[in-house]
């Protein structure tokens, strides 16, 4: 079966129905074959904030893209909007993508925004997408989970709806559980963040990334600790959106940079460093 054979036999979309669709971090490469059909067929996008311009680019008729982007600390929709226009584009029988950076239910208000679609009897499709916190450390090459190292990751975000971090959140709890902590949506809360890991046990030489702009042409890392971190980020000019891994498989970055090899980086297999969980390298 030839890829045309594969697009020609994904479903298609259909008047009146809404996908919600995760359009990834960032490069374009990183697309499913679902969204991209998608891009293609529908008579109009609702797109995010966080939509990288590559990817905007794709979309021959730039008239049937709306902007429903939210960004903290600007001005922006709210949700009950944003999920009202779906509805409405919906009852007039259009054909509705509703294009989300990364994957639509992972802090990405999909949930919302599908339950609003079937409390009004609006049929949808969700089209997942490579979220940041795995497809933004692939890129930075930083693994998720290595056998080596951890067990366990945990996936949260910066954000608290007082402006400070969330309290939903036990905090003791997680600083003791889990190895390997991805913290979405985090710079503007920093040093916020790293206090309460110190204020919870974490050791302050404990390696952090700061990845910003991942997956893109420009995405930066910054290899830092977690006492050195929120001054680091101030001194390296680190820009939003960025997200923040604490764990000791930042170390592994050393020898799974590979973007950084291709601009001649020297990779090393040499983690003597690196603290293992019983198994050797």
């Amino acid at each position: 079966m030839s890829i045309e054979d594969v697009l020609k036999n994904l479903p298609d979309m259909e008047e009146g129905w809404v996908w919600l669709a995760g359009a990834g971090p960032g490069d374009p490469g990183l697309l499913s074959l679902l969204t991209l059909k998608g891009m293609q067929q529908a008579d109009i996008i609702v797109y995010d904030a966080l939509v990288s311009q590559q990817i905007l680019d794709l979309i021959d008729n730039k008239l049937s893209l709306e902007f429903a982007g939210k960004r903290g600390g600007k001005p922006s929709l709210k949700q009950a909007d944003i999920s009202g226009r779906l509805i409405t584009l919906a009852k007039e029988g259009k054909k509705v993508l509703r294009l989300k950076a990364g994957d639509p239910f992972v802090f990405g208000r999909g949930g919302e925004e599908a339950r609003s679609l079937a409390g009004s009897n609006i049929p949808f499709r969700v089209i997942p997408g490579i979220t940041a916190g795995i497809g933004g450390l692939a890129y930075a090459g930083i693994p998720v989970t290595d056998r080596h190292t951890n067990s366990a990751v945990t996936f949260l975000t910066g954000h608290g709806e007082d402006g400070g971090l969330s309290k939903d959140i036990d905090w003791d709890a997680l600083a003791k559980s889990s190895p390997v902590i991805v913290v979405y949506m985090a710079l503007s809360r920093v040093e916020l963040m790293c206090q309460q890991f110190l204020n919870s046990g974490r050791r302050p030489d404990e390696s952090i990334a700061i990845i910003s702009k991942a997956t893109t042409a420009k995405q930066t890392v910054l290899e830092t600790t977690l006492a050195q971190a929120a001054e680091d980020a101030v001194k390296a000019q680190i820009k939003a959106p960025a997200m923040i891994v604490l764990g000791e498989n930042v170390k592994l970055r050393a020898g799974l940079d590979w973007l950084g090899a291709m601009e001649g980086k020297t990779l090393t297999t040499d983690l003597s460093n690196v603290k293992l969980q019983g198994k050797k390298l």
